[in-house]
C-alpha cells in the first residue's frame, strides 16, 4: 500500500511529515482504483482518550460499583491511567498517518444541554471539537480519507443522537461519503467525488440518513485476552475467515486488561503494564 514514513520527534518538520500526512495521495497510480476494502488503513485503538477529564463524573460506561469507588479523588486518578489508550491528539494521529478512528461517545449526566462527548471511563473532549480537528486536516490534505467508526452509545435518546448527526453534517458537508457498495469504493471515485469522510453508526438511527453506513459494514472482532500469542492467533483466524465481499474489516491488534490485570499493575496504568513489558 505504498510507503507509511516513520513519525520523526514532536515539533520536527521534514519530509517524512508530508509523507505520513499525505500518504493515500502519495500511493502509486495502480492501487487508486482498488477497492478501499482491499487496502490495509492504519488505525487506533479509543482514538480520542489521550485526554479525560479526571474532575469530571465517571461515565456510564462503568459500573454502579466503580461509580461509588469513583468518589474518592484518589480512584479517578488511578482510573485516568487504565482510560488513556493514545498520547497522540486527532491531529497528531492524522499527521502519523492513522486513518480509522475507533470512537465512544456518550451525554454527560446533569448537563441541560445535548452536547456528546468522547468517553472511555471517563469523559473526554467533546465530540465537536474532535470533528472540527479532524475537519481541518482534511481541508488541508483533500486526498486523504478517513473512516469515523462510532461504535458505542451511552446515555443517549433520539434527541441526542440527532444532535450528534446534525453536528458531523455541519462538520463535514459535502466530504461526507453515502453509504454504498463497498466494492465499488476506490481512492479515485472519492477523490472525484470530494468525498473524504466515512462514518459508521452501530446505532439503527443510521437508517434516517445516507451518510451513515451502518456498524455491520466494518465488523471489529475483539481477542480480549492479554496473551500476545492468543491475540496474534485470533487475528490471523479473523482475518482469514473474513467476508470476502460486503464489508471492511477491523484487525484489532490490542490486549485487553482483566480485573486481575488491573490489580496488579493498578499504580503504573495501562501504558506500563501491557504496553512497557
Amino acid at each position: 500500500m505504498g510507503t507509511i514514513c516513520s513519525p520523526v520527534p514532536s515539533g520536527t518538520k521534514t519530509s517524512s511529515d508530508v509523507c505520513n500526512a499525505d500518504w493515500m495521495a502519495s500511493l502509486p497510480p495502480h492501487l487508486h482504483n482498488v477497492p478501499l476494502s482491499n487496502l490495509a488503513i492504519p488505525g487506533s485503538h479509543d482514538s480520542f482518550s489521550y485526554w479525560v477529564d479526571e474532575k469530571s463524573p465517571v461515565g456510564p460506561d462503568q459500573t454502579r460499583a466503580v461509580m461509588r469507588l469513583a468518589r474518592i479523588s484518589l480512584v479517578k486518578k488511578l482510573m485516568k491511567k487504565w482510560s488513556v489508550t493514545q498520547n497522540l491528539t486527532f491531529r497528531e494521529q492524522l499527521d502519523a498517518g492513522i486513518r480509522y478512528f475507533d470512537l465512544r461517545v456518550s451525554s454527560k449526566p446533569g448537563d441541560t444541554d445535548q452536547e456528546i462527548y468522547f468517553i472511555h471511563g471517563l469523559f473526554g473532549i467533546k465530540v465537536w471539537d474532535g470533528l472540527m480537528e479532524i475537519d481541518s486536516f482534511l481541508t488541508q490534505h483533500p486526498r486523504e480519507i478517513v473512516f469515523l467508526d462510532f461504535n458505542h452509545f451511552y446515555a443517549m435518546d433520539e434527541a441526542h443522537h440527532k444532535y450528534l448527526v446534525h453536528r458531523m453534517q455541519e462538520a463535514f458537508g459535502n466530504k461526507l461519503c453515502s453509504a454504498c457498495n463497498v466494492e465499488s469504493l476506490t481512492l479515485q471515485i472519492l477523490w472525484e467525488k470530494k468525498c473524504q469522510v466515512l462514518i459508521f453508526y452501530h446505532c439503527p438511527f443510521y437508517k434516517q440518513y445516507p451518510f451513515l453506513w451502518p456498524g455491520k459494514k466494518i465488523p471489529a472482532p475483539w481477542a480480549n485476552t492479554t496473551s500476545v500469542r492468543k491475540l496474534i492467533l485470533f487475528l490471523e483466524t479473523t482475518l482469514s475467515e473474513r467476508a470476502p465481499r460486503g464489508s471492511f474489516h477491523v484487525s484489532q491488534a490490542i490486549l485487553t486488561p482483566r480485573a486481575k490485570t488491573i490489580a496488579r499493575g493498578l499504580v503504573g496504568g495501562l501504558k506500563n503494564t501491557l504496553v512497557h513489558r
